[in-house]
This record gives C-alpha cells, structure tokens and sequence, in this order.
C-alpha cells in the first residue's frame, strides 16, 4: 500500500469516531429529558402514562417531581401507582372555565400530581425512576396532551420540562413531556372505562423520542468501531512497510557472501 495513501485512511476512519461521538453525544442528551410514555393513546380512553424521570446531575439526587394535568382536556379519572419511598399526591383544583367531558359540563378536576422522596430515598446520579398514573378519558382524535413537569433535586435545584415542542424544529433544552392522541378503536367497548388498578407500564417501553435515541446510539457505536477498525489496519500496514527494505536494494549479508564464495574459488 503506497505510503501516500495512509494519511487517508487514517483521516477517514478520525472522521468515522467524530461522527460517532457526536451522535452518542446527541442520543445521551435526548435519552436525559422526562418522558411521557402512554400505555394507550385512542381518545375517550383510559391510559396508563409512565414518566421516566432521569437524574442528570454528578452530585445531587431526584427528590421530587410534579406533574401539571391539562385543563382544557381535564381528565375525570386519576389515580396513581404506590412507590415505595415516595408520597403521591393528586391535588384537585377549580378549571379555568367549565369544561364538557361526555356530556356533562364539569369545573372542578385533578390538576396536578406531585411525587416527594419520604426519609432519604432518591434518585441517585446515573439512575432513573419510572412514576406512573392512569387517567382519562383522553381528549378528541388529534389533540396533544401537554404534561409540564418540574422535576427537585436533594441540593435545592429545580429542573422546569416545560418548553413546547414546535414540529419542524429543532427540540427546546427542556421539552414539556407530551403525547399525541389518536382515533378511538373500532368496537372497543371498554374504551370510556378505566381499569380497576392502574397497571404498569413495561420498563423496557418507550416514547419515539426514546427509540429515537436508542437506535441513534447503536448506530454510533457501529460507526466508532468501523472507525477504530479502519484506524488498526492502517497503523499495521504503516508499521509494515517502515520495516521493508527499499526495492532494488540488496540484502548485504548476500554480498558478503558471494565474495566469499568467489574467493574460495580462485
């Protein structure tokens, strides 16, 4: 491999681990926002709505969420998940202006829902803790359920996810969790009925921000190790041709001895 083309391999597979940098970069940012994950999203339905609270800070812990319910689509029906650890509390609250949920003219509903860490429990750096409450019914077919969320950490800081998500821009700092509803199912006649117990949502589940992320960050680590695999190759090919001899040179060690031989000839 000619000498001159090294450098260009080398440059290739640097820039291969910059792209891959920059889109873990980019996956870890997005995975550390609060999430909303609903367990169903047809309208006039009941949800289960799972918020992945992450801790994003080295020194301090989670100590606290709130949750703001909306209150132009007030839900009829909340309740919450136990957490062992943790005190929930759904506080109700006059509406704005009377609202019509099902026929019946509503001014009063739960407005907010607040989680606070009992004793020393919290969410520690590096770790996360799911917080979950059904609700409903949710709202008409194409309506987007905004769940502004103040998030408390052991060190007094407060973290507002709060920011509206706009489509055809790039996401806020702090994006207000959100969800989408969608049409009521065909035939569904338990769809305006809540469960009797609000079941959790799978750990592993996730709203498209999450896989989003997911799938960015695999991608990055494919491409770092393609990367670091083409940067290898091309070190040994350099160390190899360092150490051949340079052509149409010959070896000295032949020299020496074809004198030899021609001497003992004479």
């Amino acid at each position: 491999m000619p000498k001159s083309r090294i450098p260009l391999v080398l440059r290739a597979g640097a820039a291969l681990l910059a792209a891959a940098a920059l889109t873990i970069g980019g996956a870890a940012i997005a995975e550390a926002h609060v999430h909303v994950t609903p367990d169903s999203t047809a309208a006039g339905g009941y949800s289960v709505l799972t918020f992945r609270v992450p801790t994003e800070s080295d020194t301090a812990g989670t100590v606290g969420l709130e949750v703001d319910l909306p209150t132009d689509t007030p839900f009829t029906f909340v309740a919450v998940e136990p957490i062992p650890g943790w005190k929930a509390v759904v506080t109700q609250g006059d509406l704005p202006k009377p609202v019509e949920v099902d026929g019946t003219t509503i001014t009063k509903a739960a407005t907010k829902v607040t989680w606070t860490a009992e004793g020393s429990t919290q969410v520690a750096p590096g770790q996360f803790q799911q917080f979950l409450l059904q609700a409903g019914p949710l709202p008409k077919e194409g309506t987007t359920v905004s769940l502004p969320a103040k998030q408390t950490y052991s060190d007094g800081k407060v973290v507002n996810w709060n920011e509206p998500t706009v489509a055809g821009q790039e996401e806020p700092e702090s994006p207000a969790p959100t969800f989408q509803v969608t049409a009521a199912a065909a035939g569904d006649d338990d769809a305006a009925a809540p469960a009797a117990t609000a079941t959790p949502a799978a750990t592993d589940s996730a709203d498209s921000s999450d896989s989003t992320a997911r799938w960015l960050g695999a991608g990055g680590l494919v491409v770092g190790v393609i990367g670091l695999l083409l940067a290898a190759v091309a070190w040994r090919r350099l160390a190899v041709l360092s150490k051949a001899p340079a052509a149409g040179v010959s070896p000295k060690n032949s020299d020496s001895s074809s004198n030899t031989s021609q001497g003992s000839a004479v």
